[in-house]
């Protein structure tokens, strides 16, 4: 028994206005129709051996069509693939060795090009499928404007993050202070940036936050001039404590003989006249350590000079007392009774 025509080996009239993509979509999606028609139409006939040649022939027939398309396919993503490793290499290895990048705008070009190469690439490989690829991404437009709106938030971090990474008010190992907050800076993402803080906690500030606040970077001179606040008696002399303290930082390799250090009065308070203790460190990144060590040195000092350091306290002064003169208690009556003359 001759099978009818497989409708899969059909050709469908010309299409002159369609493009080779969509013409190829159109012919698999009419050969797939006929054929499950035909199908359905020997089953319900109940011609057996016509169904199985049907089937049998389809098979073949779309096995052969994928396979070849497959086969393709495969090839142009193999082929793009290794370009993309190849340049992706050559990338990487140009940015280590530019100095004038930051760490956190190389990640930012990497990322980068990875997602555009691989949308490069989806999109040949698709096309060698027979993939209408303009009506996709048409799709994934309105699809991406939707998405953009639901995640406003996650946009702005985005902008922020490329704004930081090339105005560069702070780069990956910089030390800053944001929101009463210090430490420094661990990583720089385009959503968001991460802060190691004093006590070795990492806190994550999204980036719209980075460049709406002030921020205080304490190494972007790479020279910081270090304060260290203390206060004397109103009945001590300055002079005497600047001799004391000036000494303690003379052989300290790690401060900068130039500027000169130097201890000068800041206020006078209630209880004390406060004074600072100024030198200028050769790394910010020593800044609180040597903060730490030098409140410490300075106490000591003070103490061993037998100079006041003083703390708030009052004085309350009685210049007319004589109230309490000749004051004498009248002792209280018996109880249960009146008291006699």
């Amino acid at each position: 028994m001759v099978s009818p025509q497989s409708p899969l080996q059909q050709s469908p009239p010309p299409q002159d206005s369609t493009t080779a993509a969509a013409r190829s979509v159109n012919q698999a999606v009419d050969q797939f129709s006929n054929a499950f028609s035909e199908g359905l139409r020997l089953l319900l006939n109940g011609n057996w051996n016509a169904l199985y040649d049907h089937l049998t022939s389809s098979a073949l027939y779309l096995f052969g069509l994928f396979t070849e398309r497959g086969l393709q396919s495969l090839a142009a993503f193999l082929l793009l693939f290794v370009l993309y490793r190849l340049l992706s290499m050559t990338l990487e290895r140009a940015l280590d060795r530019s100095e004038s990048i930051e760490p956190g705008l190389q990640s930012l070009l990497l990322k980068t090009f990875r997602v555009v190469s691989f949308f490069f690439i989806g999109t040949v490989v698709l096309d060698q499928l027979g993939v209408n690829v303009a009506v996709l991404i048409g799709g994934l437009g309105i699809a991406g404007i939707v998405a953009g709106f639901a995640a406003r938030d996650s946009l702005e971090n985005f902008i922020a993050g490329v704004t930081v990474l090339v105005d560069k008010p702070f780069r990956v190992g910089d030390y800053i202070e944001i929101d009463d907050q210090y430490g420094q800076v661990d990583e720089i993402t385009l959503r968001s940036t991460r802060l190691r803080t004093v006590r070795n906690r990492i806190m994550v500030l999204p980036n719209t936050q980075m460049i709406t606040q002030r921020v205080m970077n304490h190494t972007k001179r790479n020279v910081l001039r270090l304060d260290i606040p203390f206060g004397i008696a109103y009945k001590e002399h300055p002079d005497e404590a600047r001799a004391v303290l000036l000494p303690i930082v003379e052989d300290d390799d790690r401060i900068l003989p130039e500027p000169t250090p130097t201890a000068v009065v800041t206020a006078m308070n209630d209880s004390s006249v406060d004074m600072s203790l100024r030198f200028y460190i050769r790394e910010p990144s020593q800044e609180m350590p040597m903060r730490w060590e030098y409140t410490e040195k300075v106490r000591e000092r003070l103490r061993d000079a037998n100079i006041e350091i003083p703390f708030p306290h009052r004085q309350l002064f009685l210049d007319e007392a004589k109230a309490f003169d000749g004051t004498r208690l009248k002792p209280s009556a018996p109880a249960g009774g009146a008291s006699g003359p």
